[in-house]
């Protein structure tokens, strides 16, 4: 059986994993195990035995016997095969998938397309198909026609239960479902189908005054300290995500500047900090492709009304002052919250993998050198953007717990080089940590960051002691 790998994690066909590395990951999955059972995963995630064995290097104390969740009857649906699988160390994890299609670029349209590399195979038999065969395409989990309708069916409710809407969005919504579903998530639109429309209306209109009170005036009337922090988000602005041209267009900056501006004023206790700029562009990207086709490198923004843009920057910024309000303490003085966080990160990197914790201590290297970007731009400067949003999808589902929750995906993502960092000096570790080699990331590996997030998460939530800071 062939094994993929996520970034320069050290796994092959021969069965090269770390002895050391598998048998904690094995030792992981045997801890969630009594803890998972029964439970709802976003996701739909199964750990189930793999068919090879173990590296010689094993512990004897690994327990041979096959493990699987079962689905609850609310779990499976009937015409649902489970035919996608991604491999960890030593284990398989499946994932519940339908069949998959392009949708069409359209809100009105929810037709699927084509089945593709459907299969009806069992958790008990996904080791025995090639995972090369059955990797995913882009986004599939988020698209396929049963979960389609299920969003469907909770979007046309008079009123919306959110805590539902939040279970299905959290291993990922349809794209052109995103926009209308991330405005509820955030609480920026109210579950009532009658009142929505209006309150947007209402707050599109407040954000228009606030605009024309504190960023459309002459300096004269701005303090010392509002100057140099418009400033500075003019010289933000043109660095914010560098490497994707679409947001160098002087429309895009002009709105990035207004927004930024505009919540700064109106959130003196933090004002503006570096890092906030990035945390405005997933909410453009959704926002806007609810009015422009195709790919992102092929927008133009000149093409829409003064209304309509107007109405997206207003979105743009409820959203984010919404999403911010759970966080304030990342962004006042000295950020605290994102200290708070980091310190938590290193505690959790000890008690899942001690060899790579040792390592980073043994070489002088500090969490802080390298996760704080990572909490301070919510890892939007480490994935390829096009996986932001799915990834977004996640931080807005976790809702409250999100701060609780960025510590295990941080885990995550640093132990997908668990192997490499072990072989790395100071130095090279952080040029590593600062270059990490995600460009040619697919979904693939960020469902696999996810999975792990929410698997350790699951087994530490219960005893919270560990990360007390």
């Amino acid at each position: 059986m062939s094994k993929e790998t996520s970034g320069e994690r050290g796994t092959s066909s021969g069965g090269g994993a770390s002895p050391n590395l598998e048998w904690r990951f094995n030792q992981t999955l045997r801890n969630v195990q009594g803890l998972l059972k029964g439970r709802s995963i976003p996701g739909k995630v199964l750990l189930s035995r793999n068919s090879e064995p173990l590296n010689q290097g094993t512990s004897p104390g690994a327990s041979p016997q096959y493990f699987n969740r079962s689905f609850s009857e609310n779990d499976q649906d009937e015409d649902e095969p489970n035919d996608s699988s991604f491999e960890g160390e030593g284990w398989v994890l499946v994932q519940k998938q339908t069949r998959t299609g392009k949708l069409r670029n359209s809100k009105s349209t929810t037709s699927m397309g084509d089945a593709k590399g459907s299969n009806n195979t069992s958790p008990e038999n996904s080791t025995s198909f090639s995972i090369d065969a059955q990797r995913p395409v882009a986004g599939a989990r988020a698209t396929d026609s049963a979960r389609v309708t299920k969003f469907t069916q909770e979007l046309s409710r008079p009123s919306v239960i959110l805590e539902k809407l939040r279970e299905l969005s959290w291993s990922g919504i349809p794209p052109y479902m995103r926009p209308n579903i991330w405005r509820l998530l955030l609480g920026y639109a109210p579950p009532n189908s009658d009142r929505r429309e209006a309150v947007l209306s209402r707050k599109r209109l407040e954000y228009v005054e606030c605009v024309s009170q504190y960023y459309d005036i002459p300096d004269t009337e701005r303090t010392d300290e509002e100057i140099n922090m418009l400033r500075q988000i003019a010289v933000d602005c043109p660095r914010t995500v560098p490497d994707v041209t679409f947001f160098q267009h002087a429309l895009v900056q002009k709105s990035l500047e207004r927004i930024l501006y505009t919540w700064a004023i109106r959130h003196p206790a933090s004002g503006y900090v570096q890092g906030i700029n990035d945390l405005v562009t997933p909410f453009l990207i959704v926002f806007l492709s609810e009015h422009l086709e195709g790919g992102m490198e092929n927008w133009s923004v000149s093409d829409l009304s003064p209304q309509i843009l107007s109405n997206i920057e207003a979105d743009c910024y409820w959203c984010l002052s919404k999403f911010l309000d759970g966080m304030q303490d990342h962004y006042t003085f000295a950020q605290p919250g994102i200290q708070r966080l980091v310190f938590r990160l290193k505690e959790l990197v000890r008690r899942i993998d001690e060899p790579v914790s040792k390592h980073i201590e043994d070489q002088g290297l500090e969490f802080l050198q390298f996760a704080f970007r990572w909490f301070n731009c919510l890892m939007i400067r480490e994935i390829p953007f096009h996986l932001v949003t799915r990834l977004w999808d996640t931080y807005l589902a976790e809702g409250d717990s999100l701060p609780e929750f960025l510590v295990y995906i941080s885990a995550s993502f640093l132990l997908t080089w668990s192997d490499k960092l072990q072989k790395l000096d100071f130095q090279e570790m952080v040029m590593f940590l600062q270059h990490l080699p995600t460009k040619n990331w697919s979904h693939h590996e960020l469902e696999m960051v996810l999975s792990r997030a929410y698997m350790w998460h699951t087994m530490f939530n219960s005893s919270p002691s560990h990360l007390a800071g």
